[in-house]
Formats: structure tokens, sequence, C-alpha cells
């Protein structure tokens, strides 16, 4: 088994066929073909099948992805700590939920950039799911999470909350029934609280998942959302975004989940988390 048969075969499942594969590797469909089988018969199992569609995995297939996609993983992570330029020692991998990275990821980062100019970061935003994935393969050292799961080897630190709080355009901008109202889902706890708060008005019309895109829409169209405080922080120096007087604010739960093998390499870790520990959400 190859690291290139497992590349191919992650590049098959990713693109959806053994055609669309050859492209994005840049090889011959042959090419592609000759490295599946090379890998069907190290493992002694059929792995995809082909159909009209494309392509699909077997039971075979499934199990074998979780650790192609690993080892893949993996390897990219040694090249890059193995091709460090001269005056880095080591990188930090990073994995954030879309609203963390405004705020204790920026901030984190920061503090590694000031204090530490020998280790370098790479940073990776994604979904819970992706994020999770990415720290248990150990493409990442560390998350930036909504959520307090922690596996075995990791660590988990609990930052100071976030605070939600609700934003307009418009400088006397409504607390209730504005048509412009943006829904942002911020997590079951915080989606609870709202509506209990809001329990009399009607359903937004217009919601998203992540609150950079509730944020660019406003921006862009005009009305009210709840958003992170630590993302509009700017918007609202600038008068872009206004805070309205006297609405709710809904507390978010913040953690910071370490691989404990990469950390027991990290000197400066505790210094650098410091202030996320101690500082004050906006």
């Amino acid at each position: 088994m190859t690291l290139v048969e497992l590349q191919t075969f992650l590049a098959i499942m990713d693109t959806g066929s053994l055609v669309r594969a050859s492209e994005a590797l840049n090889v011959t469909q042959s090419t592609v073909t000759a490295r599946l089988k090379s890998l069907e018969d190290e493992v002694g199992q059929t792995l995809i099948r082909r159909n009209k569609s494309g392509a699909a995995l077997t039971a075979a297939g499934e199990r074998l992805l979780r650790y192609a996609d690993t080892i893949s993983n993996l390897w990219q992570q040694a090249r890059q700590e193995v091709s460090l330029p001269n005056g880095l020692r080591s990188v930090c991998n990073i994995a954030a939920e879309p609203g963390m990275v405004a705020g204790p990821v920026r901030r984190f980062m920061e503090r590694i950039d000031q204090d530490h100019p020998d280790v370098g970061v790479s940073l990776w935003s994604g979904s819970r799911a992706d994020v999770a994935g990415w720290l248990s393969s150990g493409k990442a050292d560390l998350a930036f999470t909504y959520s307090s799961t922690v596996s075995s080897r990791q660590s988990q630190i609990e930052l100071a909350p976030e605070n939600l709080i609700l934003v307009s355009t418009a400088p006397d901008g409504p607390m209730r029934f504005d048509p412009g109202y943006v829904f942002v889902e911020m997590g079951t706890e915080c989606g609870r609280l709202h509506a209990m708060a809001y329990a009399d008005a009607a359903t937004a019309r217009i919601s998203f998942g992540d609150p950079h895109l509730g944020r660019d829409h406003i921006l862009r169209h005009g009305g009210s959302a709840y958003l992170p405080g630590d993302m509009v922080k700017e918007d609202i120096l600038a008068h872009d975004l206004f805070q309205i007087a006297n609405a709710p604010t809904f507390h978010r739960r913040r953690y910071l989940t370490i691989n404990e093998d990469a950390k027991s390499a990290w000197p400066w870790f505790d210094e650098c988390v410091a202030g996320e520990l101690t500082g004050t959400p906006v």
C-alpha cells in the first residue's frame, strides 16, 4: 500500500468518479484504475463499485476511508513540519467553528505571532463535524468549538463565554418585530433562550447557520440579527452596525480542546492561552 494509492482512492471519493479523479490528479484514467486495483489487491477487498452515476464505496471502502483520510492528513502535516523554513521550529494547526474565528482564535494567533515568531500557524474553519474529524485524525492540534466533547489523549479548557448581541444596520432599529430580522443559528441552549425572549415574534423569513453569512447579509441588504460581539466589534466602531439598546444578550459557552501529544512540545502554550481564560468577551 502506497501513499499515492490512498490519495488516488480519496480523489475518487472526492470527485465521485474515476474519470474526474484522473483529471484532478492530472493522470490518465488507466493510471487511476491501476492504482485502485493495486490497493484492492493488497487489502483483499473491493473498495469501490462503479455505476452509471460514478463511483460508490463498498462496506470495506467505508472502513478504509477513515484511515486513508487520517494517513493522508498526517503525511501532509509531517511534510509541512519537515519543510519548515529557517527560523521556524514548529507549526500549530488550529481548527475552529466559524463563529470562533473573529474572537478567541484571532487573539490566540496574535499572541503566537507577537511573542513566538519561531512558531508557524495554520487555520482551518469548518462545521462541528469537520472540526471534530480534523482533531481526531491529528490534522489539527487544537480546536476552538462550542462543543464540550473530549476524546482520549485530549484535554479541554472552557474559555470566556461568547456574548451574542442584537445589532442592526439602522441606529434606531426596533428590538422586536423588525421585518428585516435575520435568524442566525447559535446552538441549542441559546436558541431556547431566544425563543423564550421572543415568544411573541414571528419566525424569521431568512435564517443562516453561519454567523458570517448572517452578518454579510444584513450589511448588504439591511436588517438586524443576533451576532457574536467579537465579530461585529469593528462594524459597531465604524457605525456600519448598531447595538440595539435594552435587547437581551445571550451567552454561549466556548471551549478549547487540545491534543495532548502536540501540547507536550509547546512550552509557550499556557502563556498564550492565559488571555483567553481571563479575558472578558465583547
